[in-house]
């Protein structure tokens, strides 16, 4: 192996973010409880930096590393990015969540940190070995669920998601096995002329494939594979819910892209029919079931499902179209939710979490531009124009009506429809119920400036959607 066949250059942010997330591991050995911030702003800068790192070496064409087990193009650079950005203001939000609950501490910016390598690794892999970063980006959410260890919900959900996540792990480990026995290479591309060409022993495939597409599923939260996902919601601390909820659904996307879509796209019919049921069973459940929640978590996370059945839809039209429509999606979706968890940790304090419904009623008396806030995130959600979700929602159907699949966008509408509802239901709350909690708002600037920006770029990205639509088409062009 030659330096020329690593060609390390394309895994610099890669080598610098692990070098970084170790040194923070033994910085936070040695400092006391109240100079916690310094691990905070290291870990900050670490991602400035990768951000930068990756910003400044992106490419438009495909660059293999590390003997073809690593590629850079560009959907790894474009995912990453918004990855590495994510986190940051994960990380904004979170500080005070933290503070005033007594848990801020180091643990949480480190494997925060961790699982980011770990989505980066699976993002720009060439080769089954993704395997490696899934399961990195794993572990730290769920060390991450169980993190608030004095209390009883947390530790509860983090083993729901263990016991459920190993059981996904395994499936996906089979079904990768089975392709590597067939195919005899662990190379993305070269399973993928071994697919094409396996005739009598397409049946195989095919087992594989079921096997990859169930364990991805699980991954991403689509029915029936979603179980664990209002039950990790509703019961890990908010810092660590705004995580899960939104950077590894970037990382799931760009994992069935690399896995289904690369490696396995000649069997496309086969798994294009997988997805439909996926899809469909996703929206409606997801949906259906959200309206009656009353903790405004467990909500989101049945929305969660409903948005993840919008974005298997993309994936189901198995064309570039469909894959851009996917991706614009999934980073709409992330935007989104982040901005939505944010609201719910800003009006949480000491001992109350502001996880309920009933604690957004008249929250425009106590603060009309949070309430706006949460309207506008609200609205995108459902998928009202002009707001950014309207457009992800518009860009996915038309992929679907264009390989006469109308039949599926008149589901997703239908869907989308009931799906107004419960969106609708917080925003009558804030703005025509009477408050039943009298206590003021109290934030810091840093955190106020984070969600107004967070919330208003879903405005505008809604108003001017064009450049990140042609981002996204760019990947796929």
């Amino acid at each position: 192996m030659t330096l020329d066949s690593l060609n390390i250059a394309a895994g610099w942010p890669e080598i610098f973010l692990l070098a970084m997330a170790c040194v923070v591991l033994v910085v936070d050995v040695f400092i006391h409880q109240k100079n916690r911030n310094i691990t905070y702003l290291l870990s900050q800068l670490t991602l400035l930096v990768t951000f930068a790192l990756v910003f400044t070496n992106q490419t438009d064409v495909r660059v293999l590393a590390f003997n073809d087990m690593f590629v850079q193009d560009k959907m790894a650079d474009v995912l990453k990015l918004f990855i590495l950005l994510i986190t940051f203001v994960v990380f904004v939000y979170s500080r005070d969540y933290l503070r005033d609950r007594g848990i801020f501490k180091g643990e949480y910016y480190m494997l925060g940190l961790f699982g980011v390598f770990g989505m980066m690794l699976m993002v720009s892999a060439n080769n089954i070995l993704m395997y490696l970063g899934l399961e990195l980006m794993s572990l730290c959410v769920y060390a991450m669920v169980a993190f608030h260890r004095d209390n009883g919900n947390a530790s509860e959900a983090a083993m729901k998601y263990f016991v459920l996540g190993a059981l996904a792990s395994g499936m996906l480990l089979y079904g990768m096995s089975i392709l590597y026995g067939l195919s005899g290479s662990l190379v993305l591309s070269e399973i993928a002329q071994a697919v094409a060409q396996s005739g009598d022993e397409k049946i195989g495939m095919v087992f594989a494939l079921v096997f990859i597409v169930v364990a991805l599923g699980f991954k991403l939260g689509a029915v029936p594979f979603h179980m664990w996902v209002p039950d990790v919601y509703e019961g890990s601390p908010t810092a660590v819910t705004v995580y899960i909820a939104t950077a590894p659904k970037l990382a799931g996307f760009a994992m069935i892209m690399r896995l289904v879509v690369e490696a396995m796209g000649s069997l496309q019919t086969d798994w294009q029919q997988m997805l439909v049921i996926l899809a469909v069973l996703s929206m409606a459940a997801g949906n259906i079931v959200a309206i009656a929640q009353a903790n405004i978590k467990r909500m989101l996370a049945y929305s969660t499902i409903s948005h993840v059945g919008f974005i298997l839809l993309g994936l189901v039209a198995g064309t570039a179209e469909g894959y851009s429509a996917a991706m614009f999606y999934t980073i709409s979706y992330s935007l989104m939710s982040l901005a939505g968890f944010g609201v719910i940790m800003l009006m949480a304090r000491a001992g109350f979490e502001a996880d309920t419904l009933n604690d957004f009623k008249g929250l425009n008396q106590r603060s009309p531009w949070i309430a706006f806030l949460m309207m506008i995130i609200m609205l995108s959600m459902a998928g009202v124009p002009p707001t950014l979700g309207f457009w992800a929602k518009l860009s996915v159907l038309q992929a679907v009506v264009n390989i006469d699949m109308l039949w599926l966008a008149v589901v997703a509408v239908f869907f989308s429809i009931i799906g107004v509802f419960y969106y609708l239901r917080v925003i009558k709350m804030m703005y025509f119920d009477d408050m039943e909690d009298e206590n003021s708002l109290s934030f810091a600037r840093d955190m106020q400036i984070t969600l107004s920006t967070n919330s208003l770029a879903i405005l505008i990205l809604g108003l001017y959607p064009a450049g990140l639509m042609a981002l996204c088409v760019s990947v796929f062009s």
